[in-house]
């Protein structure tokens, strides 16, 4: 019977292929090999495909063809070009005991179809696939090492890079900058999955075909613990050694907006105004809700109205508050605005007495420092301890990573304390000329109709105790236990009321200094 070869290379991208030569120089030694032996190739078929498992399919269409008689035999580099697991190998010697393969040539092994030679073929195949497994166990072994050691094993997220030199990811500092903004942007609660996405697209950081990021992959992003010095392998959450760019008190912020904006909202009659969510009923305490309505004369003129008014929603009062317009309470809000802004000379005396404090020496904060340092040793104590208990089999897996997950994140916090306590003397200095920044522009915020800037103003200083009775806002008294008009604004209205009646000095700096007193 005359013998028909088809020619058969492979190679993958899988680990095991890396020393096995290319395709072209397969073809090139196969050719070689066929014409020194005489032998007839009808057909040269190469596959790019591991051959760990089992489902080629120009190897599978191969062998149906020499099942159908167009071929008797194959030509390949080595046994292990055609099957590294036990089903392909099983085909081979399957066709062979059916006599559809007569013969199998190989440059690096020889076989003939006897008993012996079917032997040793399967002794191949099976040390081909022996190698395949023990290599794949030392690649996870290796993997589970590198992650022991804190190396993240896998592709550099957004903000990061795969350093080739250090085989370890490292900060790209453009994307890193922006992945901040992002954060503290999103950390604030008024902004959508949506706006991140085209703060970005405006960035320049889009999808490879050019369009915005989708909420999924937004989403993904801000609950990365990766960005605070974590990551995930096997769900299992791991220490890593590449520097962190969001502080954990940020990430933690955002991660509570996610979970509040993750629950269903109803939909609702009427699109939600401006003031919403500013003010609350000052007869039964329940929400102001705004209304869009359209006035029709009889004469075809049609004028818009926004109203403001009472939900309604306490059963145990009838409440007759009567509604406001847009306009008015718009006019109400600045004037509230204008009693807590700050004047542009006193903004500069309390800058220049900042630069001034932030000279002076500063009182030391050791004894707060060690006493949480010990608490962080305390954690790695437990950690460990966590850790003996687990490989001992004293817990379930389950409770082990839900509590080295809580653990990992309170040592994380009590870390990133440590670095505020050292740094706490001066620490406040930027917060405060924040403050001045933010309060020296509220006279500009009243004056401009931008209505959303004067909420995100007023909830800033009055918090939810904004009132609406009688077609009036005004500021009231804070519950039980909940604070007024946070400090800095109180002291601010406060100043306002003085300055007609004391010097300027007296009004800026309190008789016990400018400076607040550490340690806390």
């Amino acid at each position: 019977m005359d013998q028909k070869f088809f020619l058969y290379a492979r190679k993958s991208t899988d680990v095991e292929d890396k020393q096995v030569l290319s395709i072209e120089a397969q073809i090139t030694e196969l050719r070689a090999f066929a014409r020194n032996e005489g032998l007839t190739i009808i057909e040269e078929l190469i596959e790019k495909q591991s051959a760990k498992i089992p489902g080629r399919p120009i190897f599978n269409s191969m062998l149906e063809r020499i099942e159908k008689g167009e071929a008797n035999g194959i030509i390949s580099w080595h046994p292990d070009r055609l099957a590294r697991n036990s089903v392909d190998g099983g085909k081979i010697i399957y066709l062979l005991d059916c006599g559809h393969i007569i013969a199998l040539k190989f440059p690096q092994f020889w076989f003939e179809s006897t008993p012996q030679g079917k032997f040793m073929l399967n002794i191949a195949f099976g040390q081909s696939k022996y190698y395949v497994d023990s290599l794949s166990e030392n690649v996870k072994r290796g993997m589970r090492q590198k992650v022991r050691r804190g190396e993240y094993p896998g592709l550099a997220p957004f903000g990061y890079f795969n350093d080739p030199r250090t085989k370890n990811v490292a900060v790209d500092k453009k994307q890193a900058d922006i992945l901040r903004q992002i954060f503290e942007l999103y950390a604030q609660g008024n902004s959508r999955l949506e706006d991140i996405s085209n703060f970005l697209a405006q960035q320049g950081i889009t999808s490879r075909n050019g369009k915005h990021w989708k909420r999924d992959r937004i989403s993904f992003i801000l609950s990365n613990p990766f960005y605070v010095g974590f990551f995930r392998y096997s769900k299992e959450l791991y220490e890593g050694k590449h520097q962190p760019v969001i502080s954990k008190k940020i990430f933690d912020d955002v991660q509570i907006v996610l979970k509040q904006k993750g629950r269903p909202h109803h939909k609702t009659k009427n699109e939600p105004q401006a003031f919403c969510g500013m003010l609350k009923c000052g007869t039964c305490g329940m929400g102001i809700t705004g209304e869009y309505r359209v006035k029709r004369q009889k004469n075809g003129n049609t004028h818009d109205y926004i109203y403001y008014h009472c939900t309604k929603k306490n059963k145990a009062i009838k409440c007759g508050e009567p509604c406001i317009r847009q306009e008015s309470l718009d006019e109400q809000t600045s004037s509230l605005l204008q009693k807590f802004s700050l004047s542009e000379d006193w903004a500069t005396q309390l800058t220049t007495m900042l630069e001034k404090d932030k000279n002076k020496g500063a009182q030391s904060s050791a004894a707060f420092v060690q006493e949480t340092r010990n608490t962080v040793e305390a954690l790695k104590t437990k950690l460990q301890r966590l850790l003996d208990s687990y490989l001992e089999q004293d817990i379930e897996r389950e409770t082990y990573l839900e509590k080295k997950a809580k653990f990992m994140s309170e040592k994380k916090s009590l870390e990133e304390k440590i670095i505020h306590l050292e740094q706490k003397r001066t620490g406040w200095i930027e917060p405060m000329k924040e403050w001045i920044k933010q309060a020296g522009n509220l006279p500009k915020i009243a004056r401009e109709d931008n209505l959303l800037d004067k909420k995100v103003a007023a909830k800033e200083i009055f918090g939810s105790n904004l009132l609406l009775a009688g077609k009036e806002a005004r500021f009231g008294a804070p519950k039980i236990g909940e604070q007024s008009a946070q400090n800095q604004w109180a002291a601010l209205q406060a100043a306002h009321q003085l300055a007609s009646e004391k010097p300027i000095s007296f009004v800026l700096v309190a008789p016990t200094g400018f400076e607040p007193v550490f340690p806390p």
